[in-house]
């Protein structure tokens, strides 16, 4: 097994996604996250850029990572200045890193039209940064940027650069792609090219995603030779995004047998992918490879039934590898195996009779609008129902919402609730933001004496969607709740004309699915 090295740029690459920010103690938060992970390599940021990514080297300073080298990111010095006078330079040096990674232009484009030098004198510039930051001992990674473009531009200057970057001391040559354009089979043969006439020196690679090839062409490139791989968590960065450590990670550990990173690591790597979007606040994008909560969700009847005579009819490793989950998907397209898979993994006895009618009242529901992939907990009170195991926790006499806005502006929201509990009445007002937040207020305010419990429950997304839009204003609408308490996370869902009611019935199985798993 080759070793391969992991350079994680999350906290400078990934943090120039639009709309994200991190603020410093999401830096360290995250650089914490990935120190666990245990990557090679953490660029914390740019350190001229700002007091911020100073301030994140300081901490660090004071907090040691334990398995990761902490990375500080510059330039080459600029075509007018001198090293010891290079403002970028002299930040790597005050910030205290001990690792650098230096970007340098190797596109005689980007050399003439933007530094504004000649090619001969960039050489010069590579040369004599690099050769700086070594003379203070620091571990010099040189990234070659534009690399490939350069090449098809003149390979023998693209070369030359290289080969200056080498000459000053550089641990590692990283080859990037910057404007993400280079098909994988290019990456893979100018790599290669690379490798044989630099080895034994490391060649990395740093792809981006502008073509939707970042992690194949890293991937490629590592076939080519490459043993440094830069990306990020979740594939974040500029534009559209950078080669995703998420799936380069198990492609190369799992796929192809490289030394990548521990294998109970390898494990955390879902919880790693969703503490980054939750940081980052993102939205996961649930489709991911490997770490994407539907990575292994099955709906089809016909994969299922596969499924569960033998797992790898339909899933190209275990989920557990990677520490996400296999999830069977009901909807009006499920066959009964859907279902007994989820009987099954309820540890209830497999009953095909019991299936049945399961299947034919979840289609009957879908018909009316609702939809159970986003709502397991619908789901099992609805199984519970069917199969006679349902006790309702309460039952409701009435409940009754008022918004009023007064002149000023504000608006004042009252939901009024009146359920039954065993033989004793409850009749309780609640305020809220909104009719939804009210109710909610009110239906805890009633239960709580009785089932202290739902206290640990918390609303944590909320989703309304037409079911049919053509029926204008009276159309049904689809609520989608989805709650977590100290242990779990689960969906409820509740159709009708009226929000309201809709969201009553989410509210509902929300707090009776607690109440129903807690008495397990």
């Amino acid at each position: 097994m080759e070793r391969i090295k992991v350079y994680d740029t999350t906290l400078r690459d990934g943090m120039q996604t639009e709309g994200v920010s991190f603020s410093l103690e999401d830096k360290l938060a995250i650089a914490k996250c990935l120190d666990e992970l245990g990557v090679d390599y953490i660029e914390g940021g740019y350190a001229a850029s700002n007091p911020k990514e100073m301030q994140f080297f300081a901490e660090l300073s004071q907090r040691p990572l334990t398995n990761s080298t902490v990375v500080a990111f510059g330039s080459t010095r600029r075509a007018d200045s001198k090293v010891s006078d290079d403002a970028s330079l002299n930040a790597i040096l005050a910030c205290k890193a001990p690792a650098a990674t230096l970007v340098g232009k190797t596109w005689g484009l980007h050399v003439e039209e933007v530094l504004g030098c000649t090619l001969d004198e960039n050489l010069r510039i590579c040369s004599e940064s690099v050769e700086f930051l070594k003379k203070h001992k620091i571990e010099t990674i040189f990234d070659a940027e534009h690399f490939f473009d350069a090449y098809r531009d003149s390979p023998e200057y693209a070369m030359k650069v290289l080969a200056a970057a080498a000459d000053a001391g550089a641990e590692a040559l990283v080859l990037c792609d910057t404007n993400g354009g280079t098909m994988p089979e290019q990456i893979y043969d100018i790599t290669k090219t690379v490798c044989g006439q630099f080895a034994p020196l490391m060649t990395g690679i740093h792809t981006h995603n502008d073509s939707d090839c970042a992690t194949a062409a890293a991937v490629a490139a590592v076939r080519a030779g490459a043993r440094h791989v830069q990306g990020t968590i979740n594939g974040l960065g500029e534009r559209c995004g950078n080669a995703n450590l998420c799936t380069v990670i198990p492609d190369l550990a799992l796929k192809m047998g490289y030394d990548v990173l521990k294998p109970e690591k390898v494990k955390t790597l879902t919880e790693v992918s969703r503490f980054v979007f939750e940081i980052a606040n993102l939205s996961p994008v649930i489709n991911m490879p490997y770490v994407g909560e539907s990575a292994f969700a099955h709906k089809a009847g016909l994969h299922v039934n596969a499924l569960r005579k033998n797992k790898r009819t339909y899933e190209h490793i275990d989920p557990a590898l990677i520490g996400n989950e296999r999830r069977f998907l009901i909807s009006e397209l499920s066959g009964k195996s859907n279902v007994l898979a989820e009987l099954e993994k309820a540890q209830i006895a497999q009953d095909k009779k019991l299936a049945q009618k399961i299947l034919a009242r979840i289609q009957e529901l879908e018909n009316e609008g609702y939809q159970f992939e986003a709502a397991n907990a619908s789901f099992d009170l609805i199984v519970r129902k069917i199969m006679g195991t349902y006790k309702p926790s309460f039952e409701l006499i009435k409940y009754h919402t008022t918004v009023e806005k007064r002149a000023s502006g504000e608006l004042v929201t009252e939901a009024t609730v009146k359920l039954k509990v065993d033989d004793r009445v409850e009749h309780v007002v609640g305020e809220g933001d909104g009719p939804v937040n009210a109710l909610d207020a009110a239906l805890r305010k009633a239960l709580e004496p009785f089932y202290p419990a739902i206290r640990d429950v918390h609303l944590i997304d909320y989703k309304v969607r037409v079911v049919n839009a053509k029926a204008g204003t009276a159309a049904r609408v689809r609520v989608i709740i989805e709650s977590r308490d100290k242990t779990d996370i689960w969906g409820t869902v509740g159709v009708s004309e009226n929000i309201i009611e809709a969201s009553w019935q989410a509210l509902t199985d929300s707090v009776e699915y607690k109440l129903q798993k807690d008495s397990v």
